[in-house]
């Protein structure tokens, strides 16, 4: 009797270790998804219903946003962070992206696009959402440009880069028909997307980040205009989403060009200013001595600092009709060319404020006045929100087919301005120092 008491303590014994493992187990899986949770929460972003979709066609949800690259990361320009490193912030940026749990997903950057070195982690968690994705980066860039889509909605059926330093905008010798002001290595990322349930419909995407002239706007809208009428059929030409950072606000110069707005007095003043020509186009340009690093330079032209991006560049000297930058007359009738795009949010958002669905203090006129006349008015109130940098930067575009308008059906409502103060990323709210765009668009289908 004595043994079989022993043998049933001995599995008592066994059975209670077992069980103390098992939660103490528990415990540590609890407690490193507590971790992970935290480690990825951010603020949760509301949708706003636009309008109903009419007659027949489909519907696409599509997302943009800069992400924050690591390598430019300084303390001193986001002095309020509290999560600059790379870990803390990769797994709210995963989060952000799915949580739009969008179709199409196209991101860059600020300044500098998406790291390579990051790709290895950002690949996997897109790959097993189930997305396929195109990346490309410029020339001697470390960072490019990604769009991934749903491999279940869609087929490639075409990709293009466009390297803005190459296009020409005019016949003649080789400066004027390229008409550069800075060597900016900056691309666009262009993509035909086939609907894998209806092969003759589809979508062009195109993602950037743009230097803040208006030229490469111009080159943008005419390349895509371009790459659509090549994949697409003529009869039923697709509709193209146009979405990144272009690097200006609503009431610049290279706004209103785009959106087909004239141009203010003001807008032609600081268009006549930006006439330079960079070090990096002409050798001979002396060196300032307060100058950055070339390497900077060259990565977004020396185009502006965190503080003011209209302030007077350095290592540039004026225009001169022999470097062949396109003059305001020049530039609107390259634009005038082709369709023009619609803002997604500007549209959207003025929608929303008529019926009182959206608050007027999240839009970019409620802060900087723009006539009721022109585009731009109902952009968000901010894209890009630091320390020392709050802008709109960032945009959705689409051009609509002919008599198939692309109909703006949900939004993603901007953040208010305290819930972002005093700059982001900040943990638990942003993990880049942009907010993502992500909109719901009904597509029509040809008759």
């Amino acid at each position: 009797m004595s043994s079989e008491r022993s043998e049933v303590s001995q599995e008592a014994q066994t059975l209670a270790l077992a069980e103390q493992r098992r939660l103490k187990k528990e415990q540590r899986q609890a407690a490193l998804e507590k971790e992970a949770e935290e480690r990825s929460r951010i603020l949760p972003r509301e949708w706003a219903v636009v309008q109903d979709a009419p007659g027949i066609g489909w519907h696409t949800r599509v997302m943009t946003w800069n992400l924050l690259a690591q390598t430019l990361v300084r303390r001193e320009l986001f002095p309020k962070s509290d999560c600059l490193k790379a870990a803390q912030r990769e797994n709210m940026i995963y989060r952000e992206i799915l949580s739009h749990n969008a179709d199409i997903c196209c991101m860059q950057g600020r300044h500098s696009s998406i790291e390579v070195d990051r790709l290895t982690k950002l690949l996997p968690v897109l790959e097993g959402a189930g997305y396929n994705h195109v990346y490309a980066a410029g020339p001697g860039k470390k960072h490019g440009c990604l769009i991934a889509f749903r491999k279940d909605t869609f087929d490639l059926a075409g990709e293009r880069m466009i390297e803005y330093d190459l296009q020409e905008i005019r016949s003649g010798d080789e400066a004027a028909k390229r008409g550069s002001s800075f060597r900016t290595r900056n691309i666009a990322s262009l993509v035909g997307l086939r609907r894998a349930d209806s092969p003759s419909e589809g979508v062009l995407v195109a993602t950037t980040h743009l230097f803040w002239h208006p030229s490469q706007a111009a080159i943008l809208l005419r390349e895509v205009s371009r790459f659509r009428d090549e994949l697409s059929p003529a009869e039923s030409p697709w509709p193209c989403i146009i979405a990144g950072d272009f690097n200006f606000p609503p009431d610049d110069a290279a706004y209103s060009l785009l959106t087909g707005d004239p141009l203010s007095p003001e807008q032609e003043a600081r268009l006549a200013a930006s006439r330079v020509v960079h070090k990096s186009i002409d050798p001979n340009v002396p060196v300032a001595p307060e100058a950055a690093t070339e390497g900077a330079e060259e990565d977004e032209g020396a185009a502006a600092t965190e503080s003011d991006p209209d302030k007077v560049i350095t290592n540039a000297r004026p225009a001169l009709p022999a470097d062949g930058l396109l003059t305001d007359a020049e530039l609107a009738d390259m634009l005038r060319q082709y369709d023009r795009p619609t803002s997604v949010y500007d549209e959207g958002q003025r929608i929303c404020t008529a019926a009182s669905t959206l608050e007027r203090e999240l839009t970019f006129g409620n802060r900087a006045p723009i006539p009721a006349e022109r585009h731009g008015a109902y952009e968000p109130n901010w894209t890009s929100y630091t320390h020392y940098w709050k802008s709109v930067l960032d945009y959705m575009f689409v051009l609509s087919p002919p008599q198939r308008k692309v109909i703006v059906t949900r939004l993603a409502k901007p953040h208010r301005t305290e819930a972002v103060s005093p700059g982001i990323p900040l943990k638990g709210v942003c993990g880049s120092d942009h907010i993502s765009l992500g909109a719901e668009l009904y597509l029509p289908s040809p008759s």
